[in-house]
């Protein structure tokens, strides 16, 4: 497995648990849990963001 398609899968199974927080955070009721949910997607586009800038650097820069 190359670099890239380690960083894919990462990226695709961020996305995952972004949607699964997002559908919790408007399934439960209580609001703490809600904000937390809300807060853990957040985080997850902090990961996103990096994760693709990563991949788009690699594929810039090799030749393969």
């Amino acid at each position: 497995m190359t670099v890239k398609s380690d960083i894919k899968k990462a990226a695709a199974a961020g996305m995952a648990a972004k949607g699964t927080y997002l559908m919790a955070a408007e399934s439960t009721q209580d609001m703490s849990a809600k904000g937390r949910y809300e807060e853990m997607a957040k985080d997850l586009d902090k990961h996103l963001e990096f994760l693709n800038s990563r991949l788009a650097y690699l594929e810039e820069n090799t030749l393969i």
